[in-house]
């Protein structure tokens, strides 16, 4: 089977956001008020071939714990979309 999967990738709580910081100070002067907590992260979207969707999100827990993030400043939101099986 063919997955869809989404990773979005943030910094943790706590490290520094250097980018979300001067999106948010600029925000005011281009008229938007009110806004806060801005955060800069990144989402990796690709397709992934598993049996099933926990052999899927096993490989996708390696993939982002070797590979896509680095786990000691960041942490990584899984979305695995099951395949739409036709005529169903």
């Amino acid at each position: 089977m063919i997955f869809d999967v989404i990773v979005e990738v943030r910094l943790r709580p706590g490290i520094a956001d250097p980018q979300g910081a001067t999106i948010e100070r600029a925000l005011p002067a281009l008229g938007f008020e009110g806004v806060s907590g801005v955060g800069v992260g990144k989402s990796i979207r690709f397709q992934v071939e598993a049996a099933d969707r926990v052999a899927a999100a096993g490989l996708v827990d390696d993939l982002c714990h070797r590979f896509l993030t680095n786990p000691v400043i960041e942490d990584s939101f899984v979305t695995i979309v099951e395949p739409v099986m036709e005529g169903a």
